[in-house]
């Protein structure tokens, strides 16, 4: 089956007075009907800029963005407004993603009316009140007349998904989209964000920092993992989790705590040759993570930037020592 989603070769780059930011090098992923892809990494890795790409919200300096086996910076008109229906963004902060002066009826109703799918805006009220139901606002009555203000984090961020679902999507890009909210909130948005792929057959790339919530999410997905700008491990979620390739995931992983307060003191933890992440503005050559790898290896890892190889399991790692002990360089 083809993938819903490529990304093919990306890369974003920024001017930043006469310096260049690489904010995104190469990055390679397919996203598959119904999968859940998680790509976690640290803030300023690229996580967002690769997301935004996904979706169509920024154009890559080098590279393609696939859906459907189709380019979109070279679909025409008509398929091009199919391909932003179809792809939507739930955003990180429900605070600056809704319109402090619309009410969450307007704010709903907005793209049902705009793309023809209510007829008026009776009809369109009467649409919201369902949608409403479906990401657990109930009953919808009591929230279609309110303001963002007058809502709690999750409820905004509940209408935002609602706002996302009134153009059919199949495809689903979240940015840290419970990262601002409080922890027993993340489960249940989480659970219904769940529920939304087996009932929608809906499609994940869930962008985050927190590899608890990636595991919880996308338990039978996958995890990507992202280091300044570039992917250096992806697999099944249970594998990545229990068995940790590259050393920046093993790293991630050892700094996770458990909920055993006694665990979480005892676990061991992966120490790094440098606790200093590099420039986006001046990033390492070769492998960008050999300044704080303890596999690095002189004329190796400084050399060239490392590919994604394929080690088994369905686990590919860019790593040139874990590549040669796999006899794959």
């Amino acid at each position: 089956m083809a993938p819903i989603m490529q990304l093919v070769n990306l890369s974003r780059s920024f001017k930043v007075g006469r310096a260049t930011v690489h904010a995104v090098d190469d990055v390679t992923l397919s996203i598959h009907e119904g999968e859940v892809v998680c790509l976690v990494g640290e803030s300023g890795c690229g996580k967002t800029t690769t997301g935004k790409m996904a979706v169509g919200l920024l154009r890559p300096s080098s590279g393609e963005v696939r859906f459907r086996g189709q380019d979109i910076w070279k679909m025409n008109t008509r398929d091009f407004r199919v391909y932003r229906q179809a792809a939507q963004i739930i955003h990180q902060d429900p605070y600056s993603s809704l319109n402090p002066t619309q009410t969450v009826a307007d704010i709903i109703s907005a793209p049902l009316l705009r793309h023809g799918a209510a007829r008026s805006r009776h009809a369109a009220r009467d649409q919201v009140a369902e949608l409403l139901h479906r990401v657990d606002m109930t009953p919808p009555d009591d929230y279609l007349d309110k303001y963002p203000h007058q809502l709690s984090g999750g409820q905004r961020q509940r209408v935002s998904v609602a706002r996302a679902l009134t153009v059919n999507p199949s495809f689903i890009m979240a940015d840290e989209a419970v990262s601002m909210l409080d922890v027993s909130i993340r489960v249940s948005l989480l659970k219904m964000l769940g529920r939304f792929r087996s009932e929608m057959g809906m499609t994940y790339l869930f962008i985050t920092h927190d590899l608890a919530v990636a595991k919880f999410f996308a338990w039978d997905g996958r995890i990507a993992v992202m280091y300044l700008g570039r992917v250096v491990e992806i697999g099944p979620t249970a594998r990545l989790i229990g068995h940790p390739q590259h050393p920046y995931t093993q790293a991630l992983l050892s700094a996770l705590p458990e909920a055993d307060p006694v665990a979480t003191r005892q676990k061991e933890r992966v120490q790094l040759r440098s606790m200093d992440v590099p420039s986006l503005m001046n990033i390492p050559r070769g492998c960008s993570f050999h300044p704080r790898c303890l596999l690095f290896e002189p004329g190796l890892c400084d050399v060239a930037a490392p590919q994604l190889v394929d080690i088994g399991h369905a686990t590919e790692v860019a790593c040139h020592v874990l590549a040669r002990q796999h006899g794959l360089q």
